[in-house]
């Protein structure tokens, strides 16, 4: 099983911008990965995901604002999150996930907070 750690989150103002990682305890190169997120009262919801040509697709709430990438070498994926908005304050959380064997896993979630 491949564990993953994001990095810290934090407090950010309208219109900044902050850069998570998610660090894999194993290869990542044959797993699709992404970002969820999860807003104050609402069920967790796809933001992103990276398949393993680094074709990637996003929700349309954050089409345009934030960018997925990942290092294969490195066992790291990123996700850069730009003109934040208020309605961007949730946990977020690394994935990964596998077809054949069927395998998917979450990391344990970081908090980001836009706010002024």
């Amino acid at each position: 099983q491949v564990q993953l750690v994001e990095s810290r989150g934090g407090l950010v103002q309208p219109g900044g911008s902050l850069r998570l990682s998610c660090a894999a305890s194993g290869s990542i190169s044959d797993y699709m990965m992404g970002w969820y997120r999860q807003l104050p009262g609402k069920a967790r919801e796809l933001v992103t995901l990276i398949d393993i040509n680094s074709n990637t697709n996003y929700a349309d709430s954050v089409q345009g604002r934030f960018t997925v990438s990942r290092d294969n070498a490195q066992n790291m994926i990123y996700l850069q999150m730009d003109s934040l908005r208020p309605e961007d304050t949730a946990v977020y959380y690394c994935y990964i996930r596998r077809v054949l064997p069927w395998y998917e896993n979450w990391g344990q979630g970081t908090q980001v907070t836009v706010s002024t």
